[in-house]
C-alpha cells in the first residue's frame, strides 16, 4: 500500500478554480487551469502568475553559528550572508554530486530553508544529522505562493507596500491584510516576483486577494517547468542529481570565492580539481531546429554521429516560439553554435547548441 497524495491548504481553491489535479511529489498538485499551460506561461511573463509551492519543505533553524555551521554541508558561504538577504545553494555528497538544492534566508535570530518536496525525507534529517547544536524545525502550518512576473511587484504590493522595496533575494516579514507573512523577492521563473510563506489558516483568504489583482491568474506545474526551462534554471532529478557535479551542471557562480578556495565541504576535493581543470562534461542550451520537443534522455549526437550525450529537460517554449532543451555534453563539444543531431524516436534531427537562458531573465536587482 502506497500512502494517498497530500493536499496543500489550497487544495479546495485549486478545484474551485478548475485546477487539473496530478500526484506530485506525493502531493496532489495543479498541473494547469483552463487557461492552459500555454496561456498561463505567456501570462507570467508578461503580467503576473500565482502557484502553489506549498509542498516544498519549510525549515527553521536555530542556534548559535548556524550559517558557519551549514559551510560544513554546503559549498556556499552562509557565515557571511547578511540579515535580510537569501541565497541559492545545495547540500553535496561525499563525491561531490548535488544531494539537493535549495533557499537559504538569514532571518535575524534564525535561518530560514526552503527544499525541494521530493527530498524533504532526505534533507530534513541530514541538516539534523550535521548541524550540531541547531535545533531543525521543519514547518506543516503554514502555505507558500509564488507570485512571479512582470506585475508582481504591483499585484504583492498594492496589498503590503513594503514589498515594493525590496530587491532580488531579499526577505522580510510583513504584513498582509492583518497576517503576518513572510516575502522573498526570488522565484524559478526567471521573471521577478516573490515567494510569501502564510500560515494555513488564512493561505486560501490571502491567495484570493492576491488573484482578485486584475493582472493576477492562477498557474500549475506544467507552465512552472516550461518557465524555468527557458529561464535556464535545473530541476533537480533531471538536470542536477546525487551524480551531477555543481561545475558540471554549470553552477560554479553558486560557489563563493572563499568557498572555493578553502573548501571544507563533502565533495570539496572533486569540485576544486573540476574548478581547475574542467569538468569532463557540461550542461548546456540546446535548440531543435524543428518543431518536435526533445524530451529527457533523448541522445546527443555530434556532426559526425558519435554520442556526446543526452538531453535532459526539453518541452515547447512558448516564449521563444519553438522546442527548447537542456543536456549534458562531453566537455571538448558544447561550444555555443556546435552543429549536434538529436536521436527522436530512432531518427536524427537537427539542433544547436545555444546560450542559456534562452530568455533575458528579468529579476530586481
Amino acid at each position: 500500500m502506497t500512502d494517498a497524495p497530500k493536499r496543500t491548504p489550497l487544495y479546495d481553491l485549486h478545484v474551485a478554480l478548475g485546477g487539473k489535479m496530478v500526484d506530485f511529489a506525493g502531493w496532489e498538485m495543479p498541473v494547469q487551469y483552463p487557461m492552459g499551460i500555454m496561456g498561463e506561461h505567456k501570462q507570467c511573463r508578461e503580467k503576473a502568475a500565482l502557484f502553489d509551492v506549498s509542498h516544498m519543505g519549510q525549515v527553521i533553524l536555530r542556534g548559535d553559528n548556524v550559517g558557519e555551521k551549514l559551510e560544513a554541508i554546503c559549498p556556499q558561504a552562509y557565515a557571511t550572508l547578511k540579515e535580510g538577504k537569501a541565497r541559492y545553494g545545495f547540500f553535496t555528497n561525499e563525491d561531490g554530486g548535488i544531494m539537493d538544492d535549495l533557499i537559504v534566508s538569514n532571518a535575524g535570530d534564525h535561518y530560514f530553508v526552503v527544499v525541494n518536496a521530493a527530498l524533504r525525507h532526505q534533507d530534513i534529517p541530514h541538516m539534523k544529522a550535521h548541524l550540531d547544536g541547531v535545533e531543525v524545525t521543519e514547518i506543516f502550518d503554514r502555505a507558500l505562493v509564488a507570485v512571479q512576473g512582470p506585475a508582481a511587484e504591483n499585484v504583492v504590493g498594492d496589498l503590503c507596500p513594503a514589498a515594493r522595496e525590496m530587491k532580488f533575494m531579499e526577505t522580510i516579514v510583513a504584513d498582509i491584510d492583518g497576517v503576518e507573512c513572510r516575502l522573498s523577492r526570488l522565484g524559478y521563473t526567471g521573471e521577478d516576483g516573490y515567494e510569501i510563506s502564510i500560515p494555513d489558516a488564512d493561505a486560501e483568504r490571502i491567495t484570493k486577494l492576491f488573484l482578485a489583482h486584475d493582472d493576477c491568474e492562477p498557474a500549475g506545474l506544467g507552465a512552472r517547468d516550461s518557465l524555468r526551462l527557458e529561464a535556464g534554471l535545473c530541476l533537480y532529478g533531471n538536470d542536477i542529481d546525487q551524480s551531477t557535479s555543481p561545475i558540471e551542471a554549470s553552477l560554479a557562480w553558486a560557489i563563493q570565492k572563499r568557498r572555493k578556495e578553502e573548501g571544507g565541504f563533502p565533495g570539496a576535493d572533486r569540485i576544486q580539481k573540476e574548478l581547475a581543470d574542467g569538468a569532463a562534461k557540461k550542461l548546456v542550451g540546446i535548440k531543435p531546429s524543428g518543431r518536435a520537443p526533445a524530451r529527457q534522455h533523448v541522445e546527443i549526437q555530434c556532426a559526425e554521429g558519435n554520442t556526446i550525450g543526452e538531453i535532459t529537460s526539453g518541452c515547447f517554449g512558448p516564449t521563444v516560439g519553438g522546442p527548447v532543451a537542456m543536456g549534458y555534453v562531453a566537455a571538448p563539444h558544447g561550444k555555443t553554435g556546435e552543429q549536434v543531431k538529436l536521436i527522436i524516436r530512432g531518427k536524427a534531427h537537427d539542433a544547436e547548441i545555444v546560450a542559456l537562458p534562452f530568455v533575458t531573465q528579468n529579476y530586481k536587482r
